[in-house]
C-alpha cells in the first residue's frame, strides 16, 4: 500500500522542482519594505523627507526574483510545452489574485473617502465598470479612473506591477527565452542605461513610476521591467535531467529568467 501511495505521490508531483525557502524569505522582506514605503509616504512632503524613501525599489527586486522563478520553472519545458500552455499556466497563477484584489477594492471603496477624493460622487455603475476593468487587467486612463489620482487600477493600485508582469511573461514566451546570452546581456545593459538616464534627467528625479497610464510612467515602468532581464551562460543547461542539480553545482549558477513582476513568483 505504501509503495502504491509513493508512486501516486511521485506521479502527482513529477512536474515540480525543488523549492528554495530563502526566496520566500527575501520575498517577504521586500513585501514589508514596500508596505513601509507607502505607509511613510502618507506623512512625507517629498522623497527627501520620507523614511525608507527608496523602498519602492523592492518592486524591481520582485521583477528579478519572479523572472528567475519563471526561468527556473519553465526553461527546460519548452520541448513539451507550447506557448499557449505556458500562458494558460501563468494566467491561472496570476489572474485569481487580480480578480480578488479588484473585488476587495470595490467592496471597500465607499469607506475610503478623504480630502483627496470624494467617493460619494462616484456612482455604483462607475464602480462596477471600474471593478470589471480591474478584474480584466484593463488599465484606466488618468481622466477616467474613478479615484482621481491617476492610477491604472484605482481599486487595487499595486496591480500595475502585475500589468508589467504579464508583459514580461509575453516577452519571455515569445522572445527572451530564444535569445543567446550575449544578446540578453546587451538588452539589460541598454535598458540599464535608459533607466539611469530616466532617473537623472527624467521629470521626477527617481524611478518611482509605472503605476499610471501616462507617457512618463509607461516609459519608466517599461525600463524598470526590461532592466530586470537575466541571462545564464548556456541555454543547453536547462535541458539537463535535473535543473536543480545544474543550478546548484554549476560554478556560474545559471539563471536566465524573464522580466516580470509578481510577489508570489
Amino acid at each position: 500500500m505504501q509503495t502504491a501511495e509513493a508512486r501516486i505521490s511521485a506521479s502527482a508531483f513529477a512536474d515540480t522542482k525543488p523549492h528554495y525557502d530563502i526566496l520566500d524569505g527575501l520575498r517577504g522582506v521586500a513585501a514589508l519594505t514596500v508596505v513601509c514605503f507607502h505607509l511613510f509616504e502618507a506623512y512625507a512632503t517629498s522623497h527627501l523627507d520620507q523614511r525608507i524613501n527608496h523602498g519602492y525599489l523592492a518592486v524591481d527586486f520582485f521583477f528579478i526574483l519572479s523572472g528567475f522563478v519563471v526561468g527556473y520553472a519553465y526553461d527546460d519545458r519548452w520541448r513539451r510545452m507550447s506557448v499557449g500552455e505556458f500562458l494558460k499556466r501563468r494566467l491561472i497563477r496570476l489572474q485569481p489574485m487580480v480578480v480578488i484584489g479588484a473585488l476587495i477594492g470595490a467592496a471597500m471603496f465607499y469607506t475610503q473617502g478623504c480630502s483627496v477624493w470624494d467617493v460619494s460622487k462616484v456612482t455604483v455603475a462607475a464602480l462596477l465598470a471600474a471593478t470589471l476593468m480591474n478584474a480584466l487587467m484593463i488599465p484606466a486612463t488618468p481622466g477616467v479612473e474613478i479615484r482621481g489620482v491617476g492610477e491604472m487600477y484605482p481599486l487595487n493600485g499595486p496591480s500595475w506591477s502585475l500589468f508589467f508582469e504579464y508583459i514580461g511573461n509575453l516577452l519571455y514566451a515569445f522572445l527572451l527565452r530564444r535569445l543567446p546570452t550575449r544578446a540578453l546581456a546587451a538588452w539589460v545593459a541598454l535598458a540599464g542605461c535608459g533607466l539611469a538616464a530616466f532617473a537623472l534627467w527624467g521629470p521626477y528625479g527617481d524611478i518611482c513610476v509605472g503605476f499610471a497610464l501616462t507617457g512618463d510612467n509607461i516609459v519608466g515602468g517599461s525600463l524598470r521591467l526590461l532592466c530586470c532581464c537575466r541571462a545564464y551562460s548556456d541555454p543547453s543547461l536547462s535541458e539537463a535531467p535535473s535543473g536543480s542539480a545544474v543550478w546548484q553545482s554549476s560554478p556560474q549558477r545559471p539563471c536566465r529568467a524573464s522580466a516580470e513582476a509578481n510577489i508570489c513568483g
